[in-house]
């Protein structure tokens, strides 16, 4: 069979990061496109070949099924998880599944071309759970004697930005450094749109040829380039470059990927995991000329990836969010179960006697106050896990509101309390509606 401009590609990972911009720019090209991931976020549905399935759960026969329903001619895996989670296992993900792939592709009764998106680097420098599976990933496609091309892009610029693309942004956005070890560690950029370039061109060659049956390229730009060189350029876009910054200390960058692997295990993807933070020290670097020799295509550079324009409103407010979201969640968690858990079990007596003293039976307000105060914290255990943080937001607006209508009716008094505490349930509730309208994460 001959790979064609009307070739059908198959593309797994279609919500992430290069998965949904290679769908996208595959079908701007006219190839028919069937876009797989386990969700889709509503403003990502544009096809009715946009498909919702539990990748993951599909066994080899499942997905082989999936390549004839379809006429399959092209499959490009773009799944990939960081660090091993509740939800995230990299052998699964990394290995497992593509073993499964290679064993689909024959089963589908069709010469198909696999395009698998790996890492750049050598297996001697792979040192986290994500590189090494990763890598073995790599072997098992190498052995397969399937026609394949194993992609290892460098660090993506792409329009929009997840996981450790937003926290570079929202570092250009911050007045701080990182420290002058990691910024110079080699950090070899690519853009997203040279990914999907070459995807496309090698879903336009034929299947049987010599050159392109089993590859492996480095795709990023040629030039030397650090992690700090990428965050200036993100700067200059932003037009902070000549702001004064603070220096993070090696320890501090150290404990907050400590803590975003803490909150990992609570749902959360954070983009400052262990993992991130060992794979960042390593950095990016490879060899782009097989790659460009053969597909004839000139990576963009590093300032044109970011864009020779300034960064638009919307740019600027996500990077300056970014990071604040972080702590909005987690101050408004703290704020409801400390809350909670001080009136029931520090201060109780005290919490009863604001309604005692205004004449509510004792054998009311105990009850009472204590229901109330289980309720504050069971509203910041809701918001810390990743699963229901909306409905904890939700519910958090709900009983401020709450509180705020029901001392209006029962104890007006309290609205002229020195410290003000009802008029400061305001603000927390504008918070709360704020963090839940940046709940999005594609």
């Amino acid at each position: 069979m001959i790979a064609a401009p009307t070739s059908r590609v198959l593309v797994l990972g279609a919500s992430g990061l290069i998965g949904r911009f290679v769908t996208d720019d595959l079908r701007r090209r006219g190839l028919t496109t069937v876009g797989v991931a386990r969700a889709f976020s509503a403003s990502q549905r544009v096809s009715s070949l946009d498909i919702e399935l539990p990748i993951m759960a599909l066994d080899a026969s499942a997905l082989a099924g999936l390549m004839r329903a379809h006429q399959i001619d092209v499959v490009v895996n773009c799944l990939g998880v960081l660090q091993d989670g509740p939800g995230s296992d990299t052998t699964a993900v990394h290995r497992e599944f593509v073993a499964r792939l290679l064993a689909a592709i024959p089963a589908s009764g069709r010469r198909v071309r696999f395009v698998h998106i790996s890492i750049p680097g050598t297996a001697d420098e792979d040192l986290t759970a994500f590189a090494t599976t990763k890598r073995e990933a790599e072997r098992l496609i190498a052995s397969s004697g399937i026609p394949h091309a194993i992609l290892r892009p460098g660090f993506v610029i792409a329009p929009s930005a997840y996981g450790g693309s937003a926290m570079l942004r929202a570092l250009a956005a911050f007045p701080i450094d990182l420290p002058v070890k990691d910024a110079a560690t080699p950090f070899q950029p690519v853009a997203v749109a040279d990914i999907a370039a070459t995807i496309a061109w090698l879903a336009t060659r034929p299947i049987d040829e010599d050159a392109t049956q089993a590859v492996s390229w480095d795709l990023m730009q040629p030039e030397a380039v650090t992690l700090g060189d990428v965050i200036a350029a993100f700067r200059r876009s932003f037009g902070t470059t000549d702001w004064p910054r603070l220096a993070v200390p090696a320890p501090l960058v150290d404990l907050g990927a400590l803590a975003g692997d803490l909150s990992s295990r609570l749902g959360w993807m954070p983009p400052m995991r262990r993992t991130a933070i060992a794979e960042l020290r390593r950095g990016v670097r490879g060899d782009p000329a097989p790659w460009m020799a053969a597909t004839g295509i000139t990576p963009v550079s590093l300032s044109e990836a970011v864009g020779a324009q300034g960064a638009s409103i919307q740019d600027k407010w996500f990077a300056r969010l970014f990071l604040i979201k972080a702590l909005m969640i987690a101050s408004l968690v703290l704020f409801w179960i400390a809350s909670g858990s001080i009136a029931l079990f520090i201060s109780f007596p005290a919490t009863t006697a604001i309604l005692t003293t205004r004449g509510w039976p004792e054998g009311f307000a105990i009850p009472f106050a204590a229901i109330t105060s289980m309720m504050d914290i069971s509203v910041g255990m809701l918001i810390a896990f990743r699963k229901t943080a909306a409905f904890g937001l939700v519910a958090g607006i709900v009983v401020s509101l709450g509180y705020m209508l029901g001392c209006a009716v029962l104890t007006p008094d309290l609205w002229l309390e020195p410290l003000g505490a009802l008029v400061k349930t305001a603000p927390a509730i504008v918070l709360m509606l704020v963090a839940l309208l940046m709940m999005d994460n594609r």
